[in-house]
């Protein structure tokens, strides 16, 4: 075996068999990789063999680039629940280090996907690249070859208005708060998660109390505004504390430094549900973003942020009127 650290592999069975692989970032596991991971077990189906996504927990710029700070559409845990959504059968999961950066495609495909995954095919999507140094779609078939892999190439899965579906498509649009895009691209909706804090309780006083959200700084947050939310999974009063979820609950989430209060230079993720009174403190939470309603701004009073706050309630069972959010 090739010392190269942890590898850990997630699946019905746990045994490494021959297979069908491709591997990858897969940040989001948006409907581009999900139309590669169809790829993988439409061929593993067609061979008898296994199917399997080889990924990373960490980004590998976060390795490379000591400064790099990740924006990521999917931290780890989020990562692993969408692929066992798929058909995919086993999900090999490794620490991208320094010295796997290192490895060449070719001792990559040996070494790791024939050595330790017996991968027999590696399907690759359109834009996919690993292995240290520039290496070309050829190169990998000619290393295939020379190993005893077939290598095969996915095109990409265009978008609606014809553009190629990508991560950084759906950072972008997520980041100019093009919710509806996003979502779209990713095949379902873009969710935040973490545990609820003690905030400064503006919101209470508003009229419109909040939890505040402690989201992972490695989690790429939408652009500052108001949105149209949906708990997954709710914790309700009586469960709590002990971060129980269930049901669901419709709300507006508030993203950025509430300059009307003057509460610093700080961002905050702040939710506010709707027709619920309960402590919501030290449990986590999990919110989908279903509408951007507006960007955030400062008010000339609170009384005009109110109105606005309630204009923006108002404008919330409007859509949920006109839309069916399954």
């Amino acid at each position: 075996m090739y010392p190269i650290g942890d590898m850990n592999i997630i699946g019905k069975n746990m045994e490494v068999q021959p297979c069908v692989a491709t591997i990858g970032s897969f940040d989001g596991v948006h409907q581009g990789h999900r139309f590669v991971i169809q790829q993988v077990v439409f061929q593993a189906r067609k061979r008898g063999l296994d199917a399997v996504v080889v990924t990373f927990p960490n980004h590998p710029l976060q390795v490379l680039r000591d400064d790099f700070r990740p924006q990521l559409l999917t931290l780890a845990e989020e990562k692993v629940k969408l692929m066992q959504q798929t058909d995919i059968e086993k999900i090999a999961i490794m620490d991208f280090t320094r010295d796997l950066a290192q490895m060449s495609a070719r001792e990559f495909m040996q070494h790791i996907l024939k050595e330790q995954l017996q991968v027999k095919v590696l399907v690759m999507g359109h834009d996919n690249h690993f292995g240290h140094g520039k290496t070309a779609f050829e190169d990998y078939v000619r290393y295939g070859h020379e190993l005893g892999m077939e290598v095969l190439s996915v095109p990409p899965m265009p978008h609606g208005d014809g553009c190629p579906i990508s991560s950084t498509a759906i950072r972008g649009a997520l980041l100019s708060g093009d919710v509806a895009c996003a979502n779209a691209m990713l095949g379902y909706r873009y969710a935040l998660q973490g545990l609820v804090v003690e905030g400064f309780q503006n919101g209470k006083r508003l009229g419109f109390p909040t939890a505040n959200l402690q989201v992972d700084p490695s989690k790429l947050v939408p652009k500052n505004g108001a949105y149209l939310v949906r708990t997954c999974g709710f914790p309700t009063c009586a469960d709590a504390r002990q971060g129980l979820c269930r049901g669901e609950r419709y709300g507006m989430l508030n993203i950025g430094t509430r300059p009307t209060l003057h509460n610093g230079s700080q961002r905050s993720i702040e939710v506010h549900l709707f027709d619920f009174d309960g402590d919501l403190y030290g449990t986590r939470l999990c919110i989908e973003l279903l509408h951007h309603l507006r960007n955030e701004r400062e008010f000339r009073s609170l009384e005009e942020l109110q109105c606005q706050l309630a204009n923006d309630e108002q404008v919330c069972h409007q859509l949920l009127t006109l839309h069916a959010y399954d």
